[in-house]
This record gives structure tokens, C-alpha cells and sequence, in this order.
């Protein structure tokens, strides 16, 4: 990176290159790159490899090739080691060097080749450029960006169709909108009218940057559009959060490809549309158009945040009746969609038959028995993974601590959280450390959970200060209590949970002032919300909705279930301080949250003995909690409830998170 100088110094005496001799390869040769190209995995090409070197057969030709094939089959390592030890050292070695290690996400190792070569004297033509130019793009240097623009001049490649292409989306994804645009603009018109990916790259900047008013005025300008033209602008419309545009764009689609409606089934999805997203999803199989695996991947996905297992049903038997393969992806997402949508011993049966398992699905799999409080198979599981040879990350450290947390395993989850700094070298986040805070907190250590957020080597953030105070209010720990609610007053709120703390505090203390002062910016938070899947369709609830078609007979139901549970002792509201106001207001406040009228909701349009199944964004009220557990006796209903950390199942008035959560 330091010696950018050969990007600009002339040569006085260039390299000899080497090429081909002859025009025709010996017969051996031709053999050896046929054998090259057959190979699917490192162990046969390491043999084809060895069989080369015992016949003195690495030439540039059979290098270019070795380099070639293990960067394909994700082995940067070895590609290296072949380009090493290879004697000629030429453009074309270079090339599948270059290519090979961006392809692999080996961006700087990639650029410093790129500087080796031109040390070396070896000329860059327009295949060298697009892929340093791509290494770039993820680096983010938009100074070397710059330097590799004069080079592409120097060499005389800059206006290559494919070099040009790759100039315009370097500066679009290194923050150089301006400089893209420029390069766009001092294109030749011949590139203009022939190159559409030219004009897809730079429409695709403005896109990330939000820029939707640029993008469409280069997408009105586009002499001739593609699939990719119109799929870029619908993403652009639906990271921009204006799906009703988006939909107006895809309308306008002359040819529907899978790319587009996979972008609008995942933008409905990013924007928590979950119901339009199947619906779209569905709607894209009835018109006769093939999903392909990201599809239906993000389609699952959808299932799993909704909790929509019927949904998901149906996509896995259109898998099944269509020949996907249950590879990593799908596999991976149907594993998650059936742990999240509370069937985990389905998942556990689908990931014992995948045939290849990566990082992630061994992650889905565990973190389902997490959410669903089975720490013995969770840790079984983690075991499992290690003994397959694969390393945990990060993420499969968080389902493990998760794992200990529901289910109390206080020391075996010290053990697991200390593990990953000196076993994996892998540093904690924020999160890790907040659940390890609630460990402790849950197990009434309140003392060790404080050191613990003294000594974090990261600044806590406001959940990481509420879980120990709920560990204060629910051991009675007044004093400590009253100090870290101080360290959530002084925290700028992010979370819509501080609020709640804080109104608990100061309505027990009868400051209802300040009570509504802190619950101002609350209105600019996004409210909780409850799913249910009936027959197919998802109902979406928030607190004190009344636009659902059955709102009617959802309230009766709703007081009708209140009345039988109260009757058995429930008392609506009593375990929550809120203000000081009548039991019936009180009664008409709690009465409203989602996961109530969902409930409702399913007791109406499900027939006895159904197990109602409901998904929350936010952790469960401890009213609605508690009515839960008094609705499950009274009308002898399993009722599972998923929240923001675990699942909830309430049977003949118990839940199995222990009325802890």
C-alpha cells in the first residue's frame, strides 16, 4: 500500500512477458488443465497438482489454471502458494491471482498484487483492472481509488467498457458520487448507448445514497433499460422506505424476473410489512414465476419474524415438490422458521437431515433450543458443532449465552462467555456482555453483575443499565436499584423499554409529572406489535387497535376471558406501578395491549383444544403475562407466545419461562 509510486513511474526496460509458444498446448498440457478443470473440491486438485510438478509440467498456462480453480473452490491460501512457488510470473498468473483473491474477499492481499505487479514490469490490461478496482470498492480507499484511476489512464484501459464500469461503482461505493458521475458524464457516447450496467452502477450509487430524485432522472435518461434497470430503482425505492413507489415501479415493469420480485417481497419485509410480503410471495408463484433460492430464503424469513407457520408450510412443501435442494440456505431458513415459529423439534428433525451444515445453520439450530428454553439440547448441539470441526463465532457464542440465560445456568455461562476471549480470541460485544448482566442479575448476583458494567472495556448503553435494574426490582434491591435507574436517567434514551422503567419509578413515587415528561418521546417510537396466523393469514395488532374487520367481537372476547380469569384470582394491572387512578381505568389501560387482542382474536376463530400461537416485537407485559397463565387453565388452551427474547408456553396456569423473562 506504501508504494504507490509504481502506479505512475515509467519503466525504462519492461519485464519480458511470457506467452504461449506455439498455438497449440503439448498434449499433456491440455490434459492436465482438462483434469484441472474437473476437480470439485482441494483434495483431488492438490493430486492434480502433484502429478503436475512430478512431470515438470507448470508452465504459465497450468499455473494460471491451479491459481484459478482453488480461488473457485474458496481456497485463497493455496492460491497463493501455487502463484509462489510458480516460476513465471506473467499477466496471466497475475490476472487469476488478482481475481481469484478479490472473488475470495481478500481485498488488500488482491491490491498489494496489483502494486507486485507493476513492480515486476508486468503491463495490467482490462481484465486486471475491474478486480482491483472491485477490492477497492470494499476497502473503501477513495485515495487509492484515485491512484488505480491514473493507472487505468497511464495503460490506456480507462475507456474499456468493463474498466469504465468499475471506475463509475469504485467512486459511487467509496463516497465520490460526484467523481462516478464525472466518469459517467466523460464517458464516449458509444459506451452511453451500448453499456446498460453502466448506467445500472451509477443509478445503483444515487440508490445508496438516498438520492431517489437522481436515480429516476438517470432512469428516465436510460437510452434502453434490462431486468437489472428496473430491479435497481425498486431496491432503491424500497431501502428508501417508499414501498408504495416501489410497488408502483414494479407495476410499471415490462418483464417480471425473479431479482424483482425477490427485492419486493425483501422490501416489504425490511419495512415490516410481513403480511403483504407472503402475500407477494404467493401471489409471484400463482402467476406462474419460479422462486429461486433467495426467494424462498427470504421468504422463510418473513415466516420466521411473523411467526406465520402455515405460511411457511406451504413454502417448504413448494421446496420439496420442486427439487430445491436443502443446501445451506434453505436448509438453514427452514431450520429457523420452524424453531421462531415454535415448532423446534420439526427444526431439529430438518437439521439432522441436512447433508452440509456451515456456521449458520449450526447458529439457527442452537439458538432454537435456546428461545425455546431446552439448554440441554442447546449445549448438546454447540458440542456437536465443535466436534464437526467447525469454529464458533460471535453469533453462536450469543445462542449459547441465551441458552444458559433462560434456562439459569449462571457458571456454565460464565465459563462459555469467558471461553471466548481466551480459547477464540473472539472480543464480547454489548450484547454478549447484557445478556452475562442479566445471568447474573437473574440469579440474584447483583453485586458481581454492577462490577461487570464497571469494567466493561465498552461504554454500556441503556440495555445493558435495565437489565440489572429489573434484576433490582424483581430481588427488591431498592438502594441499588435507585442508583442505576440514575445511570438510565443520565443515558440518552434509545430504547423504548427505559420509559418504562422510569414511569414505574416515579408513578410508585406519585411524581406523575414527571412521569409525562419522560413519556413525550415516546410518541416518536415505534409502538409494540402482536402477529397471529389464522387460516393462512396474518393478523397484526397494536396497542388500543381497533382497525382489525372483527374489532367488535374481538373487545367482547377480550372482557369475556378478563372476567372468567379474575374470577380465579387474576387482578388486572396490580403487579405494574402506573399512575394513580381507578381499577377500572386501570383495567381499560392494560386491557389494550396487542398481545391481549391477539389472544382474543385466536380464542374466537380457533376451535378448542388448538394451541394459539402469538409474536411479539417487545418483551410481554407482566399484566399480559399474567393473564396468559389464568386464560390457559380457564379454557384449557396451550397458548405460545413468542417476545423480543424467548418463548412463552402457558399450560394450566404456568409458563415455562418460571415468571421470569
Amino acid at each position: 500500500m506504501k508504494s504507490l509510486s509504481v502506479l505512475f513511474k515509467p519503466k525504462s526496460s519492461p519485464a519480458k512477458i511470457s506467452f504461449p509458444t506455439g498455438l497449440r498446448s503439448s498434449p499433456d498440457e491440455s490434459h492436465f488443465v482438462s483434469l484441472i478443470h474437473a476437480c470439485k473440491d482441494t483434495v483431488t486438485l492438490r493430486s492434480v497438482h502433484a502429478q503436475i510438478l512430478r512431470r515438470s509440467l507448470l508452465t504459465s498456462r497450468v499455473a494460471s489454471q491451479l491459481v484459478s480453480c482453488s480461488s473457485l473452490l474458496k481456497s485463497p491460501d493455496y492460491s497463493l502458494s501455487i502463484f509462489r512457488y510458480s516460476k513465471e510470473k506473467n499477466l496471466f498468473t497475475f490476472n487469476a491471482l488478482i481475481r481469484g483473491l478479490a472473488e475470495n474477499a481478500r481485498f488488500e492481499c488482491s491490491v498489494r498484487h496489483f502494486i507486485m505487479m507493476l513492480r515486476l514490469g508486468v503491463r495490467p490490461d482490462r481484465l486486471t483492472f475491474p478486480f482491483v478496482l472491485k477490492s477497492n470498492s470494499k476497502l473503501g480507499f477513495r485515495w487509492l481509488g484515485k491512484a488505480l484511476h491514473a493507472a487505468a489512464v497511464k495503460y490506456c484501459v480507462d475507456c474499456d467498457s468493463f474498466v469504465r464500469v468499475s471506475l463509475v461503482d469504485m467512486y459511487a461505493k467509496t463516497k465520490g458520487l460526484k467523481y462516478a458521475l464525472q466518469v459517467f458524464e466523460e464517458s464516449p457516447e458509444r459506451l452511453k448507448k451500448e453499456s446498460i450496467l453502466l448506467w445500472n452502477v451509477l443509478i445503483n450509487g444515487y440508490c445508496r445514497a438516498k438520492d431517489m430524485q437522481m436515480a429516476t432522472t438517470l432512469f428516465g435518461s436510460m437510452p434502453e433499460r434490462n431486468s437489472g434497470s428496473w430491479s435497481t430503482l425498486i431496491k432503491g425505492y424500497v431501502d428508501s422506505g417508499e414501498l408504495n413507489r416501489a410497488k408502483q415501479c414494479f407495476e410499471l415493469m415490462p418483464e417480471k424476473n425473479v431479482v424483482s420480485w425477490t427485492t419486493l417481497v425483501n422490501g416489504f419485509s425490511q419495512n415490516g410489512d410481513y403480511e403483504t410480503a407472503i402475500s407477494t410471495y404467493f401471489d409471484m408463484v400463482e402467476k406462474g414465476m419460479k422462486p429461486n433460492e433467495y426467494t424462498v430464503a427470504a421468504v422463510l424469513s418473513v415466516c420466521s419474524k411473523s411467526g406465520a407457520l402455515e405460511s411457511g408450510i406451504r413454502v417448504h412443501s413448494y421446496v420439496l415438490d420442486n427439487g430445491f435442494k436443502l443446501d445451506r440456505a434453505i436448509g438453514t431458513a427452514l431450520v429457523d422458521m420452524y424453531a421462531k415459529c415454535g415448532e423446534v423439534d420439526c427444526a431439529a428433525n430438518l437439521f439432522s437431515n441436512m447433508r452440509h451444515k456451515d456456521i449458520f445453520s449450526w447458529t439457527a439450530m442452537i439458538q432454537g433450543w435456546a428461545i425455546h428454553g431446552r439448554f440441554q439440547q442447546a449445549i448438546l448441539c454447540f458440542r456437536q458443532m465443535m466436534y464437526s470441526g467447525e469454529k464458533p463465532d460471535e453469533v453462536v457464542f450469543l445462542a449459547v449465552l441465551t441458552a444458559c440465560l433462560n434456562s439459569g445456568e449462571v457458571d456454565l455461562g460464565i465459563n462459555f462467555f469467558d471461553s471466548m476471549r481466551l480459547d477464540y480470541a473472539i472480543e464480547p460485544t454489548l450484547k454478549h456482555y447484557v445478556i452475562v448482566v442479566d445471568l447474573l442479575g437473574r440469579a440474584g448476583k447483583l453485586n458481581e453483575a454492577h462490577e461487570l458494567i464497571e469494567s466493561m472495556p465498552i461504554k454500556p448503553d441503556l440495555t445493558t443499565w435495565a437489565a440489572l435494574y429489573r434484576a433490582c426490582k424483581v430481588h427488591n434491591s431498592n438502594r441499588k436499584g435507585e442508583m442505576v435507574s440514575q445511570n438510565l436517567v443520565e443515558i440518552d434514551p434509545e430504547l423504548r423499554g427505559s420509559y418504562i422503567f422510569l414511569d414505574k419509578r416515579y408513578a410508585a413515587k406519585g411524581k406523575h409529572q414527571d412521569v409525562e415528561k419522560r413519556r413525550l418521546p415516546l410518541q416518536k417510537i415505534c409502538k409494540g406489535w402482536s402477529y397471529i396466523e389464522l387460516d393462512g393469514q396474518l393478523n397484526k395488532f397494536v396497542a388500543g387497535d381497533d382497525s382489525h374487520k372483527q374489532v367488535r367481537e374481538i373487545r367482547l372476547k377480550l372482557e369475556e376471558i378478563m372476567s372468567l380469569a379474575v374470577e380465579r384470582g387474576y387482578i388486572p394491572g396490580a403487579d405494574w406501578s402506573i399512575h394513580d387512578i381507578e381499577e377500572e381505568e386501570k383495567e381499560n389501560v392494560t386491557g389494550i395491549h396487542s398481545e391481549k387482542l391477539a389472544l382474543a382474536l385466536g380464542l374466537l376463530r380457533t376451535a378448542p383444544g388448538t394451541v394459539v400461537r402469538i409474536v411479539k416485537n417487545l418483551r410481554i407485559r407482566g399484566d399480559c403475562h399474567s393473564l396468559m397463565k389464568y386464560v390457559s387453565k380457564v379454557s384449557q388452551r396451550d397458548i405460545l407466545l413468542r417476545d423480543a427474547r424467548q418463548f412463552h408456553h402457558f399450560k394450566d396456569g404456568s409458563c415455562s419461562c418460571g415468571d421470569y423473562w
